[in-house]
């Protein structure tokens, strides 16, 4: 109840939104911001939730996937570029996934970034999904958008196939996503009914 009043306080009251229309960056914000469940509730900064946010438009991520950027910040390290994963592919227990996005060391080599950088990581991480669509769109023969994006967001996260494609998997960000996007919908009925 508590996201979905939040979620309804983050629309606009002189905006009318259809349900089956694209989340609204306000919106996503909203979501974001109260129902991340790995986030730190006393130390998240909204301003890097706002820079995300100014990162993903500037991708052109398809308005059916907005807040993607977000919901992989916000399942890997809720948000904290000092977060450290993955430490059991280490033989001595030391961290191979670093940052918001919980990239490895390649990351840095290829992108030329600094893991523990958001910004840098929101970038490489978004340019890494793009590298995949032309891949994606000759192996999967997608013609949405969204479900281009969908495939290449799983092709860019996941380690390759042996045999076949992910053409139709989903990551677990998306979930997140999803969740978001539902969590939205039901105050869109709400603020309906009111």
């Amino acid at each position: 109840m508590y996201t979905l009043l939040t979620t309804l306080l983050a629309l606009s009251t002189t905006t009318i939104y259809d349900i089956k229309q694209p989340s609204s960056y306000d919106e996503i914000y909203a979501e974001a911001i109260f129902t991340c469940e790995n986030r730190d509730y006393v130390n998240v900064n909204t301003d890097i939730i706002h820079r995300l946010i100014a990162i993903e438009k500037k991708h052109n991520v398809p308005p059916s996937l907005r807040g993607m950027l977000l919901a992989a910040a916000c399942y890997e390290s809720g948000y904290s570029s000092k977060a450290e994963g993955d430490h059991k592919f280490s033989k001595k227990k030391k961290a191979k996934a670093v940052g918001m996005f919980q990239m490895w060391k390649w990351w840095e080599k290829f992108y030329k970034i600094d893991r523990r950088d958001p910004y840098q990581s929101a970038n490489a991480w978004l340019k890494h999904i793009k590298r995949q669509l032309k891949s994606v769109r000759r192996e999967c023969k997608f013609k949405s958008k969204k479900r281009l994006w969908r495939a290449a967001w799983v092709k860019a996260m996941r380690a390759p196939k042996r045999k076949g494609n992910r053409c139709h998997e989903k990551v677990k960000h998306y979930r997140v996503l999803k969740k978001w996007r539902k969590n939205i919908i039901d105050a869109r009925k709400m603020r309906e009914k009111c």
